[in-house]
Parts: structure tokens; sequence; C-alpha cells
């Protein structure tokens, strides 16, 4: 004894097959793309009927792999492919200047960090460094001068000292 409804279902389930084998023909036939999408919606399916059979699955994705037969491919979608390849070798060119642009300038500033932290380079700053250099020779000769100065005021200082403890020794005059 059979069930009607099991009977009529697998009886939709062959049409609606049968219909995606037969878009699947036209398609490989006219040389479109061929994607699971397109499919479904050329043989009137949902995808999800695509996804549910894997046998029907296979073929799509293995019609959509296979390479064109030689004069399939139309003079536009040639030029296209071609232009998109154009335009990928172009970008692949800007990219790659680009990297090494920034790995130039990654170096550079790396270099730079090492060479501060280790001492060797130049500070970053020359001219606060030379003004401040300038500041302290400047104070330096000003307390040159003070020291001479206070040299000679003691060096004064110790002739009158001597002359008073000269003076002192030799005692007063006799009467």
């Amino acid at each position: 004894m059979t069930n009607p409804m099991i009977d009529g279902r697998r009886a939709d389930s062959n049409r609606r097959r049968e219909r995606v084998l037969k878009a699947l023909e036209v398609l490989i036939t006219s040389g479109e793309d061929i994607t699971v999408s397109g499919l479904a919606r050329s043989a009137r399916v949902d995808r999800t009927f695509l996804y549910r059979h894997e046998d029907l699955l296979e073929r799509v994705h293995a019609a959509a792999t296979t390479p064109a037969e030689q004069g399939r491919i139309s003079a536009v979608s040639r030029a296209s492919l071609q232009a998109d390849l154009a335009n990928a070798l172009d970008r692949n060119r800007r990219l790659t200047a680009r990297v090494r642009q920034l790995e130039q300038r990654l170096s550079a500033q790396l270099g730079e960090a090492v060479w501060t932290e280790s001492g060797l380079g130049a500070p970053a700053d020359i001219d606060q460094l030379q003004r401040h250099i300038v500041r302290l020779e400047q104070e330096l000769a000003d307390k040159v001068d003070e020291l001479e100065q206070r040299t000679e005021e003691l060096e004064a200082a110790r002739a009158a000292n001597r002359e008073l403890t000269r003076a002192l020794n030799t005692g007063p005059p006799a009467p």
C-alpha cells in the first residue's frame, strides 16, 4: 500500500530535479557563469533544493570549475577577464610600492630610535643644546672674572695684613 502524499512528493522532487538538469545543460552550452543561485533561478527551484541533493550540487560545482571549451568564451568576457587581470596586476604593483615605502619608513624610524638609544646619534634638538652651551660658556666667563676680582681683593687684603703684622712686630718706635 502506498501513501499518495509520499508519491506526490517524490513526483514533485523528480520534476524539479529534471528542471535543474535541463537548466544546467542550458547554462553549460550558453557559456554563462554557473552558480547555485543562478541555476536555482533558471530552474525555478529554491537554492536549498540544490543543497539538499548533494549529487546535483556536485554537478553544479563541477560544471562551474570545468574550463570553458575553446571559442566558447565570448570576446566581451575575454576582454573583461583581460581588464580584470590588468587591474589586478596594477593593484599588485601599487601595493608592492606602498609596502616598500612603509618598510623604508619603518626601517628609518627603527634605525633612528636605535641610534638615539645607543647614545651614538645626535640629540633630537641641536639648537636648544647649542643655546645651552653658549649660556654655560657665558656663565663660566662671568665666574672666571669674578674669581679673578676676588683673587685680587684677597691678595690686596693679604698685603695689607702683612704690612699690619710687620708694623705690629717691629713695635712702637722707642722713646
